[in-house]
């Protein structure tokens, strides 16, 4: 199981695929790795030597932004959005869709289940309210 920038990536799947492991790398991104690297995408990961991985770490480095430093940026981006008090800060404070999805009837995994008002009816309601 080779380790790639701090992540253990798959070494019984192809190359391209187990790069996508690592946070900010898609199929597109992995795709351009390994062409800048000359590496076959279709190699196994566990296939590889020790130079192939090297120029690899090499490429992502110097060209893309993965990882901490992504992840980093992408909070800091949301926190500036909360701090100046924008829509969509306000939408990622209280949780909700941010990108206008509807909440009327999705939404339900980041607002929580919907819960019923009028359940308790008669004498068990007259209970629960003492």
């Amino acid at each position: 199981m080779p380790r790639i920038l701090g992540v253990d990536i798959p070494g019984k799947k192809q190359i391209q695929y187990s790069l996508r492991y690592i946070y900010g790398v898609g199929p597109t991104v992995a795709q351009r790795v390994c062409e800048q690297a000359k590496i076959d995408p279709a190699k196994k990961a566990d296939a590889l030597s020790d130079e192939e991985l090297a120029r690899i770490i090499n490429v992502i480095q110097n060209g893309y932004r993965v990882e901490g430093d992504l992840r980093r940026e992408v909070s800091q981006n949301i926190r500036r959005l909360i701090s100046i008090g924008s829509y969509r800060g306000t939408r990622h404070k209280r949780g909700l869709p941010v990108r206008g999805q509807r909440t009327s009837t999705n939404a339900r995994t980041r607002k929580g289940p919907r819960r019923t008002v009028g359940a308790v009816r008669g004498k068990e309601a007259r209970a629960a309210v003492k």
